[in-house]
C-alpha cells in the first residue's frame, strides 16, 4: 500500500470545524447542515492482524536520544534534556512488510540522511502524565525512517532559524504497521539497525535510549496535550548519514519486521 492509497483511505471530516468557525459556531464546531467545500485524506496506518486502521493526529519526535548519536551531532548527552519537534501527519509513506517502497529523493537538499527509530502510537491522551502511568497511553509500536535533510537542517540552525524544513517535508516518514502491545509488549531493550545497501551503517539497542518511551511520553505531556493518534519516534542511534537515488535501506528492530526502503 503505498502513501497515496494510504492517505486516500477515508476522507476526514475535520474541515466542518472550520465551517462551524466562520458561520459563529462556539470553539469551531460545525452547525446542523454545514458541509465541508473540499475533502482531506486522513493518513492512516494499518493495524497488523486486523481490518482496522489506526488514524494519525500528530507525529513527535525526540531529538538526540542515544547519547553516541547526541555526540555525533556536537552535543552533551550528560546535560541536555530531551527536546522534541514535529511532521506533518501526511509526512507518512507506509512501507507494507515484504515489499520494497520506492521513496523519492526529495528536492532542494545533496545531504539526505537516514535515522532509523523505533515509533510509539498513542491511543489514549493526557496532560502531566506520570512516567509511571505513560505506557498506559501506547497502543502499539512499529518501525520507521525519520528522514533528514541534514545540510538544510544545519544550515537554519547555523542561522538561529526553524529547521523544520529539514524534518517536515512529504514522505520524510517512510513507516510500518502498527503492531498493538497486547501482542508484542512493550520495548525497553532489543536490537536496532540500519543497512544500506547491505552493509551496516547504524546498529545500537533500544536500551541505551537517553530518555525511555514512558520518560519521553511524560515529558511531552508538560508541553502539549497528548491525544489518540499521536505517535512519537522516540530517537535513532549514531553513524546517520547519506544515502543517493539507488541505495536501498533496510531498518530492523528485533521483534518487527524490517523496513525496506529505495531512494528513487
Amino acid at each position: 500500500m503505498d502513501r497515496r492509497k494510504v492517505l486516500s483511505a477515508s476522507a476526514v471530516t475535520g474541515l466542518a470545524a472550520l465551517a462551524g468557525c466562520a458561520s459563529g459556531a462556539p470553539q469551531g464546531n460545525a452547525t446542523a447542515g454545514s458541509r465541508t467545500v473540499f475533502s482531506v485524506a486522513q493518513p492512516m496506518l494499518p493495524i497488523v492482524g486486523t481490518s482496522d486502521m489506526f488514524p494519525v493526529r500528530r507525529i513527535y519526535c525526540i531529538g538526540r536520544n542515544y547519547a553516541a548519536h547526541a555526540r555525533e551531532m556536537g552535543s552533551d548527552p550528560t546535560r541536555e534534556p530531551p527536546f522534541f519537534f514535529q511532521k506533518p501527519s501526511d509526512a507518512i509513506q507506509f512501507v507494507a512488510p515484504g515489499t520494497t517502497a520506492d521513496h523519492p529523493y526529495p528536492t532542494l537538499t545533496k545531504n539526505y540522511h537516514y535515522e532509523i527509530e523505533l515509533v510509539a502510537a498513542l491511543d489514549k491522551g493526557g496532560r502531566n502524565v506520570s512516567t509511571e502511568q505513560a505506557l498506559g497511553l501506547v497502543f502499539g509500536y512499529t518501525i520507521g525512517l525519520d528522514m533528514t535533510r541534514r545540510d538544510l537542517q544545519r544550515a537554519m540552525g547555523d542561522e538561529k532559524k526553524p529547521w523544520e524544513i529539514g524534518k517536515s517535508f512529504d514522505r520524510s516518514a517512510p513507516i510500518g504497521p502498527i503492531h498493538r502491545v497486547a501482542q508484542i509488549g512493550h520495548f525497553t531493550k532489543g536490537a536496532i539497525s540500519l543497512k544500506v545497501n547491505g552493509a551496516v551503517k547504524q546498529n545500537a539497542d533500544l536500551s541505551y535510549m537517553i530518555w525511555s518511551v514512558a520518560e519521553q511520553i511524560s515529558r511531552l505531556s508538560q508541553a502539549f496535550e497528548l491525544m489518540p493518534g499521536d505517535i512519537i519516534f522516540s530517537g535513532t542511534p549514531e553513524n546517520v548519514g547519506p544515502v543517493v537515488p539507488g541505495d536501498v535501506m533496510q531498518g530492523s528492530i528485533a521483534g518487527l519486521p524490517t523496513l525496506d526502503v529505495r531512494v528513487v
